[in-house]
């Protein structure tokens, strides 16, 4: 893997940051007219309708045959509803947080992906190192700081936040095995798809469907199907294509940055000091899993050091 794809690589991983932290306020503003299920299913409609035009164009000038580009879009259907059913619940479960908690505080709690990863890797027979150890030591406490009140409890939007980040370190590590040998756009596609309609099922059962309050969530759903959705998964796996899972990780954590600077700007959301020094740690606890190992054993095994949506 060469440096200047690397580079392009940790580009569009910061350019997927970026979109998502400000997502966060996008999403947070549409849920004052609309219900959580109903915006998930609008937006991951409107960011699958978005790359249609680009997969029938990037396929006509492929120039594989119609059973070549049918055999493709298959694999891809498959992969995309396994990795779709993995993002349908950690949107839910941010989008439900979202209703409960700020901006800024959601994204810092979904940025725990990148401590959560080493320890899911343990099931793939991957070691853990003394610095995803420390990284979580911080983040933990970190977590209690920001979110964690005086009776020893975390608000309601915080948990299904916390709960979440399990789901989006699960969709990091999948992402990483299948971008490698699947239609990245087809992959994304149908992943969206796949959201989208569960989301529409959920919403049906359990949420009224006000066209009213869409019309009135249009540009928060506008830019959270189509930049969010459309553009930013997809640059994602694109992104994490020629990239190792930590060193997307620690460039797509910088969305809880982006998420507060959106918050305090556009919805003039504030931090205690207790709260930002939580945050603080919390960023200390994503980055050292990145830095250079602290302890290193000769003729050591696999190593997943760090790793989301």
């Amino acid at each position: 893997m060469n440096k200047q794809h690397q580079m392009k690589s940790s580009l569009l991983l910061l350019l997927t940051a970026c979109i998502w932290g400000f997502a966060f306020v996008a999403q947070r503003e549409g849920m004052l007219h609309t219900g959580p299920f109903t915006f998930n299913a609008v937006r991951f409609a409107l960011g699958a309708v978005s790359l249609i035009p680009l997969i029938l164009l990037l396929d006509k000038r492929s120039g594989q045959s119609a059973k070549e580009i049918g055999v493709s879009a298959k694999k891809a259907a498959v992969s995309g509803f396994w990795v779709g059913l993995i993002l349908f619940c950690g949107a839910s479960l941010q989008q439900i947080g979202l209703v409960h908690t700020t901006a800024g505080k959601a994204a810092f709690i979904t940025g725990l992906y990148i401590v959560i990863v080493p320890f899911l890797g343990l099931f793939l027979k991957q070691r853990l190192n003394v610095n995803s150890v420390a990284g979580a030591i911080a983040a933990v406490i970190g977590l209690y700081m920001l979110c964690v009140k005086s009776n020893l409890t975390l608000g309601e939007g915080d948990l299904y936040e916390l709960i979440g980040a399990f789901f989006w370190s699960a969709h990091i590590l999948i992402i990483d095995k299948l971008s490698r040998r699947t239609d990245v756009l087809k992959l994304s596609f149908f992943q969206i798809v796949t959201s989208s309609v569960l989301s529409f099922i959920v919403a049906a059962a359990t949420e009224k469907i006000d066209v009213s309050g869409l019309t009135q969530a249009i540009v928060p759903l506008l830019y959270g199907g189509v930049c969010s959705v459309g553009i930013a998964y997809t640059l994602q796996i694109v992104g994490q294509k020629n990239a190792q899972p930590t060193q997307a990780a620690i460039i797509m954590s910088m969305e809880t940055v982006f998420a507060v600077i959106g918050g305090y700007f556009i919805l003039g959301e504030l931090l205690t000091t207790r709260g930002i020094f939580g945050c603080l740690l919390m960023l200390v606890g994503m980055i050292v899993p990145q830095l250079p190992q602290i302890r290193k054993r000769a003729g050591a095994g696999s190593t997943i050091d760090g790793a989301r949506n």
